[in-house]
């Protein structure tokens, strides 16, 4: 069997910790059996490693998010990566394409979907492996795992039985609804429906037959090229709702979809990260803090409070599933990202009447890891370090620095850095355009950088 794990969106209803480069998958905000923080994605990539999963597994996401998925789960995770944003459906095509034409896995080996941020017991991914046995005993086009539900919830989708009789091990599945109200979940919960926690499975044959009837290329590197060219649509109602014959497992354990503040909370060891202090008579009140000014909560209970540099959030946790309108309209670059090497904090941005702009950031690099050999166009920048050692490259020669050192970098510079010791440094930015796609990169790694460019050190 193998796996396919949809790491995408960009987690809204857990703003302001959550950005388009920091999905919820992505935030340090549960607490590992060592007592140690780690994020919903570390998480169930332990889970999978655990039962020998992880081996079978890819990733399928978007640029943004590479970073991030090398920086917390390491770079030997096989990533398949999106062109551009377009569904559930395209992505798994992608992925489905790559491993029939790059990987040369048999059209009859079974491959299982999931999300990368399931919040469930190590059984469930038990209970996934099963599902290539229930798919080649049905034969079924796709084979689903449904939760028993606890609770007549109005926010999960529903999987609806045939009330025929099935098998032991599956049932057959007659249709889905999606949110009902709370009256119409107690009625579908009489008749045995499952919460569908977006798990589902297949033979890589019936999608790679899928994409050859809609015409469009099954071989991984033309996918790529018209991946524009696909719908964008989600993988349930381009394919599921299509489906001749859908069977479904019943998963009777715990699983929770952890995508807003109040739930997320209930799942948090503690009620505190990071500076500040919740007075004692705040019952069931969180703090959450990524900034370096101390915060204080006096006297608000049931209430989330969650501050980083794209924001402060002060929210009853009953109303927190509703920040993604209220945030509907603002418009902001991320203020704060992870990356492979470490992190950036955006500390300030100023555009000026003339068209120049200024950006100042914070910015942390791993004891080991490097910023890649690069240069600007459109961009000068000076950077102050603060703290750590490291080795400066400029224009292929290569220097030591140490904080107080200021490192000047004019347009067209090619410079890098690597960090012997954890290093910290302000960058200020100062050009035309300041964006991303202004970088021009040289090397990647600090062996090429050394190879080709002369030591002082």
């Amino acid at each position: 069997m193998k796996l396919i794990l949809l790491s995408g969106g960009s987690g809204k209803r857990l703003w302001p910790l959550s950005n388009d480069s920091r999905s919820k998958q992505f935030l340090k905000v549960l607490e590992n059996s060592e007592g140690k923080l780690e994020s919903m994605v570390q998480r169930v990539w332990r889970q999978l490693s655990a039962i020998g999963l992880a081996d079978s597994a890819i990733i399928a996401t978007s640029k943004s998010q590479i970073d991030m998925i090398h920086s917390q789960i390491g770079t030997q995770v096989p990533v398949i990566i999106e062109p551009e944003r377009r569904d559930t459906f395209p992505a798994i095509a992608l992925a489905a394409s790559y491993l029939f034409s790059k990987e040369d896995v048999s059209p009859e080996e079974v491959v299982a979907v999931l999300p990368v941020d399931s919040f469930v017991e190590e059984k469930f991914f038990t209970r996934i492996l099963e599902l290539e046995k229930v798919l080649k005993a049905s034969g079924a086009d796709l084979a689903l795992v449904g939760v028993s539900p606890t609770y007549p919830s109005e926010k999960y989708g529903y999987i609806i039985p045939n009330q025929t009789k099935n098998s032991n091990s599956y049932v057959k599945v007659k249709g889905f609804k999606e949110k009902p109200t709370e009256n119409v979940a107690k009625e579908l919960i009489q008749h045995e429906a499952l919460w569908n926690c977006g798990v589902f499975a297949f033979k890589l044959d019936y999608l790679v037959s899928l994409l050859l009837q809609k015409g469009l290329p099954i071989q991984y590197e033309e996918l790529l090229q018209q991946y524009g060219l696909l719908p964008k649509i989600s993988f349930d109602y381009e394919v599921v709702e299509k489906a001749q014959e859908i069977v479904a497992i019943r998963y009777d354990g715990a699983w929770k979809d952890l995508g807003t503040w109040n739930t997320l909370t209930e799942e948090m060891a503690t009620n505190q990260i990071g500076v500040g202090i919740i007075s004692k008579e705040s019952d069931n009140t969180h703090l959450i803090n990524e900034l370096d000014i101390p915060v204080a909560v006096l006297g608000l209970s049931n209430v989330v409070v969650a501050a980083s540099p794209d924001g402060i959030l002060v929210s009853d946790k009953a109303a927190s599933p509703r920040i993604k309108e209220i945030i509907a309209g603002f418009d902001r670059r991320p203020m704060y990202e992870e990356r492979r090497w470490g992190w950036y904090r955006v500390l300030d941005y100023t555009k000026f009447e003339e068209g120049r702009e200024v950006l100042t950031k914070r910015i942390g690099v791993i004891a080991g890891k490097n910023l890649s050999y690069q240069l600007h166009h459109k961009r000068s920048e000076v950077w102050t370090i603060i703290s750590g050692i490291g080795e400066f490259v400029l224009n292929d020669t290569i220097y030591e620095v140490k904080p107080g050192d200021v490192l000047q970098i004019p347009v067209g510079s090619k410079h890098g850095i690597k960090a012997i010791a954890d290093l910290e440094f302000i960058e200020v930015q100062t050009g035309s355009e300041l964006i991303e796609e202004d970088i021009i990169r040289i090397y990647m790694t600090w062996e090429d950088v050394m190879e080709h460019c002369q030591s002082t050190v």
